[in-house]
C-alpha cells in the first residue's frame, strides 16, 4: 500500500494515487496473463504514470505550502499599514499650514483606511473553486489599493517642506522602505499563487486527462482485466471494487 504523506493520503487525489498503486500491484500479480495490446496499459508505463501522478501532487502541496507561508508574510507586513498612515497624518496636521496638501493626504488616507479588508487566507482546500480564485482576485485588488494609496501619501509627504518629524518610523525614509517592503510581499504572493495554480493545473491534468490521465488508464485496466478473466473471475473481482474518484 502507498504511504503519501500527511492526512490527505487517505482523500481525494492521494487516495486515487494510492488506489492506482494497488492497481498496478494486481496487474502484476496476474503475470504473463496481463498482456494488454495497448502501451498505455503496460506495467511499465503504469508505473511511470503513477510516479508522475506523485510527483505532480508532491509539488503541488509543495507550491501550496509556499503560498500560504506568502499570504502570511503579506498579512503580517499590511498588518499596522492603516494605524501608521494615521500617525502620518496626525504628524502632518501639527506641521504642515497648507489646507490642501494637508487635504490631500487626508483624502488618500481615507482611501486607504476604507479599502475592503480581507483576511489572510492560511488554507485552501485542494479542490479550489471558481468561488475562491474570485475571492483570491478580490483580496489582490485591496491590496494593489493600498499600496497605491500609501505610495500616493508618501508623495504628499515629499512634497511637504513642513513635515519632518522625530520619530524614526514617520520619516519619509522609513515609509518608502515600508513601501518597498509591502510591494515585495505582495508580489512574491502572486508568484506563489501563480505556481501553485499551474502545479494544481498539472496534476489535474496528470491524474484526469480524458485520454492518458490516471482516472482514465485505471477504468480501462478494469475493462482490459474484465475482457481477460471474466465479470465473475476473482481476479476482475480484486480490482473492481478499487474506487477511483474523478476530480472536479
Amino acid at each position: 500500500m502507498n504511504n503519501t504523506r500527511n492526512s490527505t493520503s487517505e482523500t481525494g487525489h492521494a487516495k486515487n494515487i494510492a488506489n492506482f498503486q494497488d492497481l498496478i500491484s494486481f496487474c502484476k500479480g496476474y503475470g504473463t496473463n496481463y498482456n494488454p495490446v495497448k502501451e498505455e496499459l503496460k506495467i511499465p508505463n503504469l508505473e511511470a504514470l503513477y510516479q508522475n501522478a506523485l510527483l505532480s501532487l508532491e509539488d503541488t502541496y509543495s507550491k501550496k505550502i509556499s503560498f500560504n507561508s506568502a499570504t502570511n508574510q503579506r498579512a503580517e507586513a499590511f498588518k499596522n499599514l492603516n494605524p501608521l498612515a494615521t500617525k502620518i497624518i496626525n504628524a502632518l496636521a501639527v506641521s504642515e499650514t497648507n489646507p490642501i496638501m494637508l487635504n490631500n493626504a487626508k483624502s488618500f488616507n481615507k482611501k486607504l483606511q476604507g479599502t475592503q479588508k480581507t483576511k489572510p487566507q492560511t488554507t485552501i482546500a485542494e479542490e479550489e473553486t471558481e468561488q475562491v480564485t474570485k475571492s483570491i482576485s478580490t483580496s489582490q485588488q485591496s491590496y494593489n489599493s493600498k499600496i497605491n494609496n500609501f505610495s500616493n501619501l508618501i508623495q504628499v509627504l515629499m512634497q511637504s517642506e513642513a513635515y519632518n518629524p522625530n520619530e524614526e518610523d514617520l520619516k519619509v525614509s522609513s515609509l518608502q522602505n515600508k513601501l518597498l517592503n509591502i510591494k515585495d510581499k505582495n508580489t512574491a504572493l502572486i508568484i506563489a499563487y501563480t505556481e501553485y495554480s499551474n502545479a494544481r493545473i498539472l496534476r489535474d491534468q496528470v491524474l484526469y486527462h480524458t485520454t492518458t490521465g490516471l482516472f482514465q488508464t485505471a477504468k480501462e485496466i478494469k475493462q482490459y482485466v474484465k475482457s481477460v478473466f471474466g465479470a465473475t473471475s476473482p481476479q476482475y473481482r480484486q480490482i473492481s471494487g478499487i474506487q477511483f474518484v474523478k476530480g472536479k
